[in-house]
């Protein structure tokens, strides 16, 4: 059998879909190509459409994967530190996603678990599995500085619920140590800008008075009416 490269590419999101169908969708791709040589081209075929939106929602599970895993330091037991984390994808995109996270923390030892298999690096070895694994439930340090930066990089005067929510969709929010924070953040905003406002304010008076002061009574030159 013959397939165009681009065929490679699609097909390997699509096997990583949640969807129950997602291999009868790949083998009938795979079928048709044979015959229907420019079949990838049809952008308007329901089979072209679907795999394409397969595609789409699998990049963008592997996206939130890479910005969503927060790492837990384990107990010491040899030279190396021992991190795990916790995940809960959308589709199969733990072996996808893994050597992203092995170029990235490679000096570490880590494991990623999710309900829809682990991946493990020992500092030789990347090894992943399609087993579902339980959620290790550990706290670190680490979560209070989470909270401390999000706290910190929250800007209240830019908040835009929906867009917040569509980088950082709720689903995810339950397994973020930041995300603890959102709800009070999110009420508190109106006054918090009102409260910078007022600040504002206050501090640009002195410079205002300052300035309008000189206009209106401008320092002499220098040389005339002074020693």
């Amino acid at each position: 059998m013959r397939v165009p490269p681009a065929f490679l590419t699609l097909a390997e999101a699509v096997i990583c879909h949640s969807d129950p169908a997602r291999f009868d969708l790949a083998y009938r791709l795979l079928w048709r190509l044979q015959t229907e040589k420019h079949l990838l081209g049809d952008v308007s075929g329901p089979d072209i459409v679907r795999a394409h939106a397969m595609q789409k929602s699998v990049g963008r599970d592997s996206h939130k994967m890479k910005a969503f895993v927060r790492f837990k330091e384990l107990p010491e037991t040899g030279d190396r530190r021992r991190f795990i984390a916790w995940f809960e994808p959308e589709h199969f995109i733990v072996a996808r996603v893994a050597p992203f996270f092995q170029r990235r923390f490679t000096d570490m030892d880590w494991i990623i678990a999710t309900p829809k298999g682990s991946a493990v690096w020992d500092g030789d070895t990347l090894r992943t599995s399609d087993e579902a694994a339980e959620k290790p439930e550990i706290v670190d340090d680490t979560d209070d500085l989470w909270r401390t930066y999000f706290a910190h990089i929250f800007n209240p005067a830019r908040l835009k619920v929906k867009m917040m929510q569509s980088e950082m969709p709720k689903k995810y929010w339950k397994n973020l140590p930041e995300a603890e924070l959102i709800p009070d953040l999110i009420r508190d905003a109106e006054q918090r800008v009102r409260d910078m406002a007022e600040r504002e304010a206050s501090n640009s008076m002195p410079k205002f008075h300052a300035a309008l002061q000189r206009r209106s009574f401008p320092s002499p030159p220098r040389g005339e009416g002074g020693a």
